[in-house]
């Protein structure tokens, strides 16, 4: 009964994180689609909304049910020794930590300067930098990858750590193929307005 109990509590903290960090990415791609500020502003509320009310008891759900998992019916620190489950840990890890330093800290600052810029009426030179920098934007962007390789993880439970090392390359491709694409598709600050005068577009 608990097993099942603490399985059901670890696949819904999962359900929860992929479908925040999905509705994340989704804001995210919309805010840099727009240029009126109020449509921005909004789009970055829901970024924090998905992130904060969904993303993170997602991964409180199942970090205390993946250690309560691991700690009674995995044997301890033994799971290291399992190929799978020590990927699923160490990517998990890596994707907690990550999570609440550099993308948390980056949105974070990108809603204060939205706030700020609200206040002046018009987007700010801060508020465009920040939106153009390119380490936050890869740490978001490699976020559902990594969750995906986690859940094949869980599913397939391979017995050697090739699924490991070809889904982290294939995680590491993917997001520096959006972090170099996306910005290009919708540019921002001096390479937006440049990119509008080459093409002789006018800014709405």
């Amino acid at each position: 009964m608990t097993y099942m109990l603490l399985k059901f509590a670890h696949v819904l903290g999962a359900i929860l994180i992929g479908g925040g960090l999905i509705a994340v990415w989704l804001s995210d791609l919309r805010s840099r689609q727009v240029r009126e500020l109020p449509r921005f502003a909004e789009a970055v509320r829901n970024i924090a909304v998905f992130y904060d009310g969904v993303v993170v008891p997602g991964a409180i759900l199942l970090l205390i049910s993946g250690t309560w998992l691991i700690v009674e019916f995995f044997g301890g620190w033994a799971f290291i020794k399992v190929s799978w489950l020590a990927g699923m840990v160490g990517l998990f890890a890596f994707e907690f930590i990550e999570g609440n330093t550099i993308t948390r800290l980056y949105f974070m600052r990108l809603r204060r300067l939205t706030n700020e810029a609200q206040k002046t009426g018009g987007f700010t030179p801060q508020l465009e930098r920040a939106r153009a920098e390119s380490v936050a934007t890869f740490t978001h962007f490699v976020d559902v990858p990594i969750l995906f390789l986690i859940v094949a993880l869980g599913v397939i439970r391979p017995d050697t750590w090739v699924l490991f090392i070809a889904g982290v390359i294939a995680s590491v491709v993917v997001a520096a193929a959006l972090t170099i694409y996306i910005p290009r598709l919708y540019p921002w600050g001096v390479e937006r307005v440049a990119r509008m005068k080459r093409s002789g577009i006018r800014e709405r």
